[in-house]
């Protein structure tokens, strides 16, 4: 995809047609913004359907994404239809939606306060609201449901504007710079209509906490927006990628830096729960929380683009995670401590009908043994990247490794988080092997000669182990669990982790198979197993992704970068993508945006990059990443 593609793809219009459009918006149809606590959807019709306050596990304010009696803050045309396009300010997290109806054309820039400082944060949203052409009338609906939706707040209607209180003591506050009539509605929540004209200026400032209501004094937000445009963009001026995806590599920065909760570091899988991997099916998972694994990824991104604070935050908070008792946990809440236990909310439809809608997440309590390697991987990478392991990390990872090394002969659920049982899963056993693998080199550095050589006996016996029961009967490919013929599109990792050359005729077959198994087009599904969860599901994005990174690899650029594009083409409007994607008509599914995908696209275009540099110097050296280790023969 060229910048001029490129483009056009961020600028496509949609059409709102009538109130049940909005009601009905796809995944797809919105932007992202936030402050390094929670984050917002913005729908093209002008609402926030999703947010957390205040932060990104707190219970929900808004959710009619989820269900109509969910919440929004709508700024939007009064009347259908309209039209709509939405994109973000360039380098930035600010977002501009503008909407053209036959009154005239309107702007709405929706950001929330950020300056890269914690301390700094205050917790709101700022909607700002100008006329470019015409005398457009708006509507404005403050409609929140707190607690998921389970209660509708007491609202005060106030000078300045109005207030919501809930029974626990939550408040939030919108505040406008205009005097407007409001109307209470049926089922709560209220709703004003103005007229607004070229050169007039509203405001709308949502807070949370705030006691009381003051007159918004259009210069703070203003100058909010200034500082926050300007810190964005000074962030963004960081990334050292230059390749020809810069665009979509910075716009996954971005995303990814949205996802980030800066007191800690963590980052969250996805800022939403229940966002169906099929529409009307039951996949619908709570995804607030921080998987080890995704963080490791991080620490890699992040350091080859640059972000060496980011890789350095992502890794602190795995390191602070484990515990050097209790060792390593799947998946963490956002604060380093237990996921809750999974709920069904009942009372909600969830999005366009597909129930359940869940909180917390049941797979908190699987046996996940691969998740060791991409922790002590993180750990080598931030070493080699220039960070300091200090001695207390150190015993922590020794820790960690020492029970990956009693443990790895043991079965598990494996990465994709099955609720039919555990298996000897292929995937598993190569992150063991990573994890022995780059913690015998660890141990060098420590002086643990001892250990150095234990654990690399132990990945010498792993690798075997693999070659020996991880494939299939005639030993050409690889197969995902030991003794079954079945495919896994976590079998690409193989030749990413550097587990056989490049060339091994096994990892070619492996990907061939794995590639006409599991694929649709130029997209991946994940499996094809029962997994005991039920219904279908989209292709994964991540693997797609990797497929691309394994086609470089291997030598196959054209394919590499066809796999590639097909995947970045399939971002939304302003460059967001989801877990899935339906590969028939391109609809993004799954809770969005996710983590894993854009980590996957920054991976696969420095990958991809260095191939495409390599190949046009005549070099033979193989397209791996700087910061990746050394081949093994």
């Amino acid at each position: 995809m060229d910048l001029a593609s490129a483009a056009r793809h961020l600028s496509r219009p949609f059409t709102l047609a009538s109130a049940e459009d909005c009601a009905r918006l796809p995944i797809a149809a919105h932007g992202l913004i936030g402050d390094g606590f929670t984050a917002a959807l913005v729908g093209v019709d002008g609402a926030i359907d999703w947010l957390c306050l205040p932060r990104f596990d707190s219970p929900s304010v808004f959710a009619r994404i989820l269900d109509r009696r969910g919440g929004e803050l709508a700024v939007r045309p009064a009347g259908f239809p309209f039209d709509s396009v939405q994109a973000y300010d360039p380098d930035t997290n600010v977002l501009e939606t503008l909407f053209r109806c036959d009154g005239g054309a309107v702007r709405v820039t929706d950001s929330m306060p950020w300056t890269d400082d914690p301390r700094a944060s205050i917790h709101e949203v700022h909607r700002r609201v100008d006329c470019l052409d015409g005398a457009t009338e708006l509507e404005i609906v403050f409609d929140p449901r707190f607690d998921y939706g389970r209660e509708v707040p007491r609202i005060e209607l106030g000078e300045h504007g109005v207030v919501a209180e809930g029974t626990r003591g939550e408040r939030l506050a919108l505040a406008v710079s205009q005097r407007l009539a409001w109307q209470r509605l049926a089922d709560g929540g209220v709703r004003a209509t103005l007229t607004l004209r070229p050169g007039v200026l509203l405001w709308c400032t949502l807070s949370w906490g705030r006691a009381g209501l003051d007159h918004v004094d259009a210069h703070r937000p203003f100058e909010h927006l200034r500082a926050t445009r300007r810190s964005w963009r000074a962030w963004a001026s960081r990334i050292e990628y230059d390749g020809p995806w810069r665009h979509l590599v910075l716009r996954s920065a971005l995303a990814l830096k949205l996802l980030m909760f800066a007191p800690t570091g963590a980052v969250v899988a996805a800022p939403t729960t229940s966002l169906p991997e099929w529409p009307g099916g039951g996949r619908n998972w709570d995804y607030r929380f921080t998987w080890a694994r995704d963080a490791a990824m991080a620490v890699r991104a992040a350091n080859l683009l640059g972000f060496r604070a980011e890789a350095r935050d992502f890794y602190h908070f795995l390191r602070d995670a484990v515990h050097a008792d209790i060792g390593l946990e799947l998946m963490y809440t956002i604060d380093g401590r237990p996921v809750p236990e999974e709920q069904e909310l009942l009372h909600l439809a969830g999005h366009l009908g597909s129930a359940p809608v869940r909180i917390g997440n049941g797979a908190r309590d699987q046996v996940q043994l691969d998740t060791t390697g991409a922790v002590v991987d993180a750990a080598h990478l931030f070493e080699r990247f220039g960070g300091i392991l200090t001695m207390g990390a150190w015993h922590k990872l020794a820790g960690v490794i020492t029970r990956a090394e009693r443990r790895w002969r043991e079965p598990d659920h494996g990465i994709w988080e099955p609720r039919q049982g555990m298996r000897h899963n292929v995937h598993s056993k190569l992150m063991n092997w990573l994890a022995m693998d780059r913690g015998a080199q660890l141990a060098g550095s420590f002086g643990r000669v001892d250990l150095q050589e234990r654990w690399a006996a132990c990945a010498a016996e792993i690798h075997a182990d693999i070659c020996a029961r991880g494939t299939d009967p005639d030993g050409r490919h690889f197969v995902s669990v030991y003794g079954e013929l079945r495919p896994d599109a976590a079998l690409l990792l193989l030749p990413l982790h550097g587990f056989l050359p490049d060339d091994d005729p096994r990892l070619v077959a492996t990907r061939q198979w794995v590639q006409r198994e599991l694929g649709a087009g130029p997209y991946l599904y994940r499996y094809r197993d029962d997994d005991g969860v039920g219904g279908p599901e989209g292709a994964f994005i991540l693997s797609g992704f990797w497929l691309a990174e394994c086609l470089a690899l291997q030598g196959e650029l054209d394919q590499a970068r066809e796999v590639f594009a097909a995947h970045a083409d399939a971002a939304n409007h302003v460059g967001l993508l989801s877990e899935e994607l339906d590969p028939q008509g391109g609809a993004l599914l799954g809770n969005f945006p996710q983590a894993f995908s854009h980590l996957g696209l920054i991976n696969a275009a420095l990958r991809i990059d260095l191939a495409l540099r390599l190949r046009d110097e005549g070099s033979s050296r193989s397209p791996h990443l700087i910061g990746s280790l050394p081949r093994r023969t």
